[in-house]
């Protein structure tokens, strides 16, 4: 560590009360410090010289006063306090090639070290040092009251910052629109910050755009000044830091733009601060003061914390009022960047792979099967009906059962008939005498009339002998029952005509389709297929498209062509009214034009139906 010599011509002095009096009256940070040290000086018996050491701003150790103010040689302190700040402990060495001693002490706040101060004593006795370095350490008093005084000035700014731009976020938040919002903003800001004038404004695509001014309800896109303040929030913008006019930092800036508004305006002081977020610059904020009055670094430092807090709402009320091509344009462009930009690998690695499989799926081919839902049915469905009005007398079979040939599936009561059969046998005994007493007699014509009634009575047996014959319904062939349950009906009446039970045989299916109207021109006589049924879902069966019914039948919001097929091999598992998937081969095309089909017909359909 270096440490350069001060060389301002004065002696040392000793008058307790004019360095009490220096000590008080000091008016800046500069004069605290070099009184402060003077007095300590003065104070403690056989000090030479004396020097004050402090932490600035950027955490780099200056010296900032030195005692007595001439013929001092600060180097001879250097070694100790450098030693000091290794240490962070007060330390008291002998000085080589000297009879004095060097007392140095730190500046600690809270455990951080703000500084050091060194004094060259000349002693004669210990005592004398202990006195002079306790003496020291009470002094030190004083720095540590004016560090926790700049501090608390400081917390005490940066509490009203916060809640100036908390109340402001609190106005802005409670507007329903981006330029009421705006408009509240800046006057909000004007007041808060005693400026003449705050303007806020907006990137629209590469050019900015001056969205609201305090104290001015609309903002005329033609005037000169709004033209002029664009061009300076684009100055500060380009430069992606704030820019002041007159400058507060030394550090070189191009001001141009705002040097000619400040000519402008009368020599007004303006600042404008470029608005950053989500790596990227999108608008800009301009403050104006008049030209007594120009902007302070806690200015500065006031209108980072608002513009920090506040900008962020804005520009999402600004996003939000944008209309909706707007609002696609800027995603699209986003996402565009993150795409082809920098970063965001995983997006690139997803882009790759979607046009690797795109391109796999328009070079590799495939079968195109047609899907579509369906039901087996029995080949042949026989209707059992009732022969004449009856009665049902037993009826042990229902639907479900699986009957042989012959068996019995129902009998209606017969006891009617068998009573209607005597009485017709009793009078054909009756009329078969009268014949012949007739023909014994020679009365050919009686003969004759009775003959005709023994025929009518002959005939009338025949068919209630047929009827008792019928009275016992029975299955027409092996199979199962798929329809009628007439346990609950023993003893009611039933009609002729009437359809008791349905059979059909387990030899022989087919295959019902419900075939969607777009897809029905691609299924043609003889195609083959595959089907899978809900209840055996691990076993295939090939099926022959057989016909194709001209009707459609609606289902479900959809209409569906009936396609009958005819299975190729049929076993013990299969029952009708099994439902499942059928799957038609219909030839072999690019996978990307099966995926895509229905997506591209859509299109197709939509753009014939609303383009003149």
């Amino acid at each position: 560590m270096s440490i350069v010599e001060t060389a301002t011509i004065e002696e040392p002095q000793r008058d307790t009360p004019k360095l009490w009096a220096d000590f008080t009256a000091a008016c800046s940070e500069q004069d605290y410090y070099q009184g402060w040290l003077a007095l300590q000086s003065g104070l403690i018996p056989g000090v030479v010289q004396g020097l004050l050491i402090v932490a600035a701003a950027d955490k780099q150790f200056m010296p900032v006063a030195g005692w007595p103010q001439s013929g001092n040689n600060p180097q001879r302190l250097s070694d100790v306090v450098e030693r000091v700040l290794e240490e962070n402990c007060g330390l008291l060495v002998e000085l080589p090639d000297s009879a004095n001693y060097a007392i140095a002490y730190p500046l600690l706040v809270d455990e951080t070290l703000c500084g050091v101060v060194a004094l060259e004593v000349s002693a004669s006795a210990e005592a004398e040092l202990q006195r002079a370095m306790e003496h020291l350490q009470w002094g030190v008093a004083w720095l540590e009251l004016l560090v926790r005084r700049k501090q608390a000035d400081k917390d005490q700014a940066t509490l009203h910052r916060l809640k100036t731009a908390v109340d402001m976020l609190a106005v802005v938040l409670g507007q329903e629109s981006f330029a009421a919002a705006a408009m509240a903003f800046t006057t909000e800001l004007s007041a808060a910050s005693e400026c003449e004038r705050v303007s806020l404004g907006f990137l629209r695509g590469r050019k900015l755009k001056l969205q609201a001014v305090s104290h001015s309800a609309e903002v005329g896109r033609k005037m000169n000044l709004t033209r002029a303040i664009e061009r300076v929030m684009e100055e500060a913008i380009l430069q992606r830091r704030e820019v002041s006019y007159p400058p507060i930092e030394e550090e070189v800036l191009i001001c141009r733009e705002h040097e000619a508004l400040s000519r402008q305006q009368s020599m007004a002081a303006i600042i404008s601060f470029p608005l950053y977020g989500q790596g990227r610059y999108y608008g800009a904020l301009t403050c104006e003061r008049a030209a007594d009055r120009p902007f302070t670094e806690r200015d500065v430092e006031f209108f980072r914390a608002i513009a920090a807090l506040l900008s962020p709402a804005l520009e999402s009320k600004y996003l939000n009022d944008q209309p909706l091509p707007v609002k696609f344009k800027a995603a699209a462009q986003q996402q565009l960047q993150r795409l082809f930009g920098p970063r965001y690998f995983g997006r690139k690695l997803f882009l790759l792979l979607l046009i690797g499989v795109i391109a796999c799926l328009s070079v590799l081919e495939w079968d195109y099967r047609l899907s579509a839902d369906m039901t087996l049915e029995g080949a042949i469905r026989r209707a059992v009906v009732v022969p004449f009005n009856g009665f049902i007398d037993q009826a042990p079979a229902r639907a479900g059962d699986l009957v042989e040939q012959g068996a019995l599936l129902c009998s209606l009561d017969d006891r009617d008939l068998r009573l209607e059969m005597l009485a017709k046998n009793s009078q054909q005994r009756q009329l078969d005498r009268q014949y012949q007493e007739a023909v014994a007699k020679h009365d050919r014509a009686q003969a004759k009339i009775i003959k005709a009634q023994l025929d009518q009575s002959q005939a009338e047996l025949d068919l209630i002998v047929a009827k008792l014959e019928r009275s016992r319904l029975t299955a027409p062939f092996a199979g199962l029952l798929v329809s009628g349950d007439l346990s609950q009906r023993l003893g009611s009446a039933v009609e002729q005509g009437e359809i008791l039970f349905e059979v059909t045989p387990l030899d022989a299916y087919r295959v019902i389709l419900k075939v969607d109207e777009r897809r029905i021109a691609d299924v043609q006589i003889g195609q083959q297929g595959t089907l899978v049924l809900s209840s055996l879902p691990n076993q295939q069966y090939l099926f022959t498209v057989a016909k194709i019914t001209p009707i459609t039948k609606a289902e479900e919001g959809r209409n569906y062509f009936r396609v009958e097929a005819h299975l190729q091999t049929v076993d013990d598992s299969l029952r009708p009214g099994m439902e499942g998937v059928g799957k038609i081969f219909i030839d072999r095309r690019k996978l990307i034009s099966i995926w895509t089909r229905d997506l591209l017909e859509w299109v197709q359909l939509t753009l014939w139906r609303w383009l003149p």
